[in-house]
């Protein structure tokens, strides 16, 4: 087949990696695949913002740069030469196209029928504060088939919006040759490990809370985390956290291995990767019931909580008072967990999606 995925542009972020490896699998199995993107749109930032920057009352958040993933899978893209709507000569004619965004759910729909078989693939629940809900809300009724990454973005869609169309789901999976650590005992001292992000919804102050709360009980403890931006002013680490920004990606398997428990602790998640990394890598997961953790996690390879830190706390505490043995067995339930689905499922399962509805 002839296939188009349009982003509404080529990031860093979890969602964008996702659709990369599609395109890679799908190539390896010799279908035609194209990345249809934009730039990155032009910050609008107002006065009052600038102004707290330059005063330094406020931290600029970093700029988003572009990912490499699509030339480093060797994966045709076209991005277009400023920020602004596709239009049919930007895109290839093809057998299937797939929105991965609301913005792009709205193109696609848009665009001739020549351009393919129309699909929305839902990487999260986009009915977020800043985007216009109204707008956002609409392009799940398009005419697109719709495939989601996890049961809770279906289920929200489906019960919230009284959605009549099916909505298929295809789980996300991991790279195991990435992901990957030999089989460990547990560390001394027991280590902790969690994502620093500023991004509200996933609630890193739920993690800090947590682990500093571990910290005070038990000075014995260490953490471990890493993220994109720098350590923010209203966010600050708790003494003792060692803090890794941007990591090289090989670097990543290899902190996820350091720690003894990871903590998961969002609000939402479309998905929520993480989980699935760190248990590749031996670790057991300490988890909100964010994205996909309902259908992950279980009491072998680790912890469904509430959204409370002492909860997080409390957990930690248990788990490095865990013997030895015990926790050995959490860890490989977790590597046997992460292990029992890949990309050449997941990229199957797609693939027949389109085959079926196109």
């Amino acid at each position: 087949m002839k296939i188009t995925f349009v982003l509404p542009f080529a990031g860093h972020s979890g969602g964008h990696r996702v659709v990369a490896i599609h395109a890679r699998e799908m190539m390896a199995r010799g279908h035609e695949v194209t990345i249809v993107s934009t730039p990155l749109p032009p910050s609008r930032i107002s006065w009052k913002k600038k102004l707290k920057y330059k005063m330094g009352l406020e931290t600029r958040p970093p700029e988003r740069p572009l990912a490499p993933w699509f030339a480093d899978f060797g994966i045709p893209h076209h991005q277009l030469e400023i920020f602004r709507v596709p239009n049919a000569e930007d895109v290839p004619d093809a057998d299937v196209i797939i929105a991965t965004w609301w913005e792009t759910a709205e193109w696609v729909a848009a665009l001739p029928p020549e351009k393919g078989s129309k699909f929305y693939f839902l990487q999260d629940y986009e009915v977020f504060p800043y985007l216009p809900r109204d707008r956002v809300i609409a392009t799940f009724h398009l005419d697109l088939h719709k495939i989601a990454v996890s049961d809770y973005i279906r289920d929200t869609i489906a019960q919230t919006h009284q959605t009549d169309a099916p909505i298929d789901v295809v789980k996300n999976a991991i790279d195991h040759t990435e992901f990957k650590t030999p089989e460990r005992g547990r560390g001394t001292p027991f280590t902790i490990g969690f994502i620093y992000s500023p991004v509200t919804r996933k609630n890193v102050g739920r993690a800090l809370d947590a682990v500093q709360q571990a910290l005070t009980k038990d000075p014995s403890l260490n953490a471990l985390a890493f993220g994109t931006t720098p350590e923010l002013p209203e966010l600050p680490l708790p003494k003792g956290v060692t803090y890794h920004q941007n990591p090289e990606q090989d670097m990543i398997p290899k902190l996820y291995a350091q720690a003894d428990v990871w903590l998961f602790t969002s609000d939402s998640e479309g998905f929520g990767l993480p989980i699935l990394e760190a248990m590749a890598c031996r670790t057991p997961v300490l988890a909100t019931d964010a994205g996909a953790a309902p259908q992950i996690l279980t009491p072998q390879n680790g912890r469904l909580l509430p959204k409370d830190p002492a909860a997080f706390a409390q957990a930690i505490a248990d788990f490095a008072a865990m013997p030895p043995e015990d926790w050995r067995t959490m860890s490989d339930a977790a590597r046997a967990t992460a292990e029992g689905y890949t990309w050449n499922d997941a990229t199957d399962q797609l693939l027949d999606i389109l085959r079926e509805n196109s």
